[in-house]
C-alpha cells in the first residue's frame, strides 16, 4: 500500500471555523479541476454517451473532472459488495482490518481511474487514437489520472477529519447545484426557432418583461416555455426541496439502554430514508448503463429489430440523444404532466419501474453494506446495549420488525419522489435533486452538531 497517496490523520482536534475553511478551499479546488479543459481535445459536437450518468458521477465533458467521481464511487460499491457477502474477511472493529480496507479500496480506485482513463481515450471519446496521435493519447490519460488521484486525495482529507463530511457527497451536491444556478440564471443566448432567447429562467423573464408589450403573454411564456429552463421547473424545483427535506424528518427513535449502567439511556433512530440515497444512485447507474448500451448499439445497427426493441434514438434539442421507442424510451423519465397525458403506459410503467427497482435496491443493500437488523444487533451487542423493555434475546426480532421495512418503504419513497421531480419538470432531473437535498441535509445536521459541540448556535 506505500504507492497509494495517503492524508496522514489530523495530530490535533481541528476547530469547527477551520474545517469549514478546509472544507471550502477543498470544493474551490474541485470547481477549478471542472473547469480546467483536458489539453490536447478538440470541441466534439457528437451526442455525449455518458449524459444520463454525469449527473450522479459528478463529471464535466472535456475537462479534469471528465471522469468524475465514477472511479471511487465504482470501487467503494465493489469493495462493500465484496465485504458485504463475506468474499473478502474484514472486522471493521479491529483497527488493522480497517486500515488494510480503506487502502485496498483506495487502491481499487485508482486502478480503476487508470482502466477508465485508458478506456475513455482508446474508445474514440476524443476522436480516432490515430487522428489524435499516440502522444495526446498518452497525455489526456496522464491528465485524467491526475485528477483522478487529486480527488482521491481530496475526499480522505475531508474524511480524515481536516473539514467537514465525504468529498464524494459533497462534490455530487455541488456540480448538481451548480447546473440549476447556471440553468436558473444562464445569460447564455440560444436560437430553438422562437428567436433569440435567454438559457436561464429568470434571465429569460426579465428579457420577456422588458421586451415584450403583452406583458402577460411575456409571464406565460415564462413560465411555460418548452425545450429551455423555464419558471415552472425553478418553483418545481423548489418545491421538490422542501418535500425531501419535510420526509427528511421522519424516522423512529428506538429507546436502548446500557447493560452495566442503570442510569444511561439513548435512542437508536432508524429513518426512514433508512439507506439514504444509494436506491436511486444505483438505479440511475443502472438505467444510464442501459441507456450508454443502447445508444452504442442503435448508432450502429439502426435497422436491426432486438436492437430496436433496446432502443430507438433521434437527436433532441441541444444535440443530446434522447429515447424515442424501445425499453429504454418506457425507462425514461416523462419530464412534464402533458408526456404523460399523451403516453399514459410512458408514465405507468416507469413508475412501477422506479418503485419496484429502488425498494429492491434499498432492501439488497443493507444486506451487503453492514446495516442489516443483524448487523446492527451485533453492534448494539458489543457495545453491551439493549433496547429497553425488551430482553436482550429479542433484539434482533425488534430491529427485524423496522430496519427491513424502513428499507424497502424508504426506497420506493425515494424513488417516488424521484418521479414526481421529473414529472413536474424540476431542474436537474429528479434523481439529481434527491441527491443535492438529502446532502445538503447531511451537511445541516453535520453543522449544527460540530458547532454546537464548540459553543456555536444557529438558531438563537
Amino acid at each position: 500500500m506505500r504507492v497509494v497517496p495517503e492524508v496522514a490523520q489530523p495530530a490535533r482536534k481541528v476547530p469547527f471555523r477551520e474545517k469549514v475553511l478546509w472544507t471550502g478551499m477543498t470544493l474551490f479546488m474541485f470547481l477549478i479541476f471542472t473547469q480546467i479543459p483536458l489539453f490536447g481535445i478538440t470541441a466534439s459536437k457528437k451526442s455525449d454517451p455518458f449524459y444520463w450518468l454525469r449527473v450522479i458521477m459528478a463529471s464535466n465533458r472535456g475537462t479534469l473532472m471528465e471522469l468524475g467521481i465514477s472511479p471511487i464511487v465504482t470501487s467503494g460499491m465493489v469493495m462493500q459488495l465484496l465485504a458485504g457477502s463475506k468474499l473478502i474477511d474484514v472486522d471493521q472493529s479491529v483497527k488493522t482490518d480497517r486500515a488494510l480496507f480503506a487502502g485496498a479500496q483506495k487502491l481499487a480506485g485508482l486502478v480503476m481511474t487508470i482502466i477508465e482513463a485508458i478506456a475513455y481515450v482508446f474508445s474514440g471519446m476524443y476522436g480516432p487514437v490515430r487522428e489524435i496521435g499516440w502522444t495526446i493519447a498518452i497525455l489526456i490519460v496522464i491528465q485524467l489520472c491526475f485528477a483522478g488521484v487529486v480527488l482521491t486525495v481530496l475526499d480522505e482529507f475531508l474524511q480524515k477529519g481536516y473539514g467537514l463530511g465525504s468529498g464524494i457527497s459533497l462534490f455530487i451536491a455541488t456540480n448538481i447545484c451548480e447546473s440549476i444556478i447556471w440553468k436558473s440564471f444562464s445569460p447564455t443566448t440560444v436560437n430553438y426557432g422562437r428567436g433569440t432567447e435567454f438559457e436561464g429562467a429568470v434571465i429569460a423573464m426579465v428579457h420577456l418583461l422588458l421586451t415584450r408589450s403583452d406583458k402577460g403573454r411575456a409571464v406565460k411564456e415564462a413560465f411555460y416555455r418548452q425545450n429551455l429552463p423555464n419558471l415552472s421547473n425553478l418553483l418545481a424545483t423548489v418545491l421538490v426541496f422542501f418535500i425531501v427535506i419535510y420526509f427528511q424528518g421522519f424516522r423512529v427513535d428506538l429507546p436502548i439502554i446500557h447493560k452495566n449502567y442503570r442510569g444511561y439511556q439513548g435512542t437508536y433512530p432508524i429513518k426512514l430514508f433508512y439507506t439514504s440515497n444509494i436506491p436511486v444512485i444505483l438505479q440511475s447507474a443502472l438505467v444510464s448503463m442501459l441507456y450508454f448500451f443502447s445508444q452504442l448499439l442503435f448508432s450502429r445497427f439502426p435497422r436491426n429489430l432486438l436492437v430496436n426493441l433496446i432502443g430507438v434514438w433521434r437527436e433532441g434539442p441541444g444535440g443530446q440523444s434522447v429515447p424515442v421507442g424501445g425499453l429504454a424510451y418506457y425507462l425514461s423519465p416523462p419530464t412534464s404532466f402533458a408526456q404523460v397525458l399523451d403516453d399514459p403506459l410512458h408514465g405507468i410503467l416507469y413508475l412501477v419501474f422506479v418503485l419496484a427497482i429502488c425498494g429492491i435496491f434499498s432492501r439488497a443493500w443493507i444486506e451487503v453494506s453492514g446495516s442489516s437488523a443483524k448487523d446492527v444487533a451485533n453492534q448494539l451487542k458489543s457495545q453491551n446495549m439493549m433496547m429497553k423493555g425488551h430482553r436482550e434475546s429479542s433484539l434482533l426480532r425488534e430491529l427485524n420488525r423496522y430496519i427491513p421495512i424502513a428499507a424497502a418503504f424508504g426506497g420506493m419513497c425515494i424513488g417516488a419522489l424521484s418521479f414526481m421531480a421529473d414529472f413536474l419538470g424540476a431542474i436537474g432531473s429528479g434523481t439529481g435533486i434527491l441527491l443535492a437535498v438529502t446532502t445538503i441535509y447531511q451537511y445541516f445536521e453535520i453543522f449544527v452538531k460540530e458547532g454546537a459541540s464548540e459553543g456555536w448556535s444557529f438558531f438563537s
